[in-house]
């Protein structure tokens, strides 16, 4: 465990334009002022998207809380988390033999350019963005990971700056006390391990 007990959390940021993505760096802004926080984005580190498995290995297995954070695109994910998906928590590591992020928890952290009233029934996505985030959420079972309670930014370029601060406050928040504000998690096995 990190300082003040508090779980040990990576930020797996996938966003193929960042600079471009206003949401993404308010939400981001000052994380790296929390010392159990880890902030990995994916395309700085893999342009080329040759991922470096054991090194991802390393970094999940050293974490409490899993956060991937990324824009929707196409009912999805970016490419590159995709990829990162299929070769990371792969069979013998996350699934099948492999126990490796059994217990970790997993929170999807994602922005949208439409409006919360187009992920329902009527509106144009047809389909509710949690029918539209289960496949993140049957992976993470698949991992045996404990699935959180996705955090959405809907029509993240319209927000006001007034309604993204409090967004970006309000993950910022969690981030900084995620035992206070999501009562779920739970430390207890993972300090009897420590023990």
């Amino acid at each position: 465990m990190t300082r003040q007990n508090l779980p040990s959390i990576l930020i797996i940021f996938a966003h193929p334009d960042p600079d471009e993505s206003v949401a993404n760096r308010a939400m981001l802004q000052d994380i790296e002022l929390l010392g159990h926080v880890t902030v990995h984005d994916l395309y700085a580190t893999y342009p080329d998207f040759f991922i470096d498995v054991v090194a991802e290995h390393e970094l999940i297995a050293s974490h409490d809380i899993i956060i991937f954070q990324h824009p929707l695109y196409m009912y999805s994910c970016p490419s590159l988390l995709k990829e990162w998906f299929d070769r990371v928590l792969s069979k013998g590591f996350a699934h099948g033999d492999g126990n490796e992020t059994v217990g970790k928890y997993w929170r999807s952290v994602i922005t949208t350019g439409g409006g919360a009233e187009a992920y329902s029934p009527d509106g144009y996505n047809r389909y509710g963005i949690d029918t539209i985030l289960k496949p993140f959420e049957i992976c993470a079972d698949l991992c045996q990971m404990i699935w959180l309670p996705p955090l959405i930014l809907h029509w993240a370029r319209r927000v006001t700056q007034d309604e993204l601060n409090q967004h970006a406050r309000a993950y910022q928040s969690w981030l900084a006390n995620p035992l206070i504000i999501e009562p779920r998690i739970s430390l207890t096995k993972k300090e009897n391990n420590n023990e």
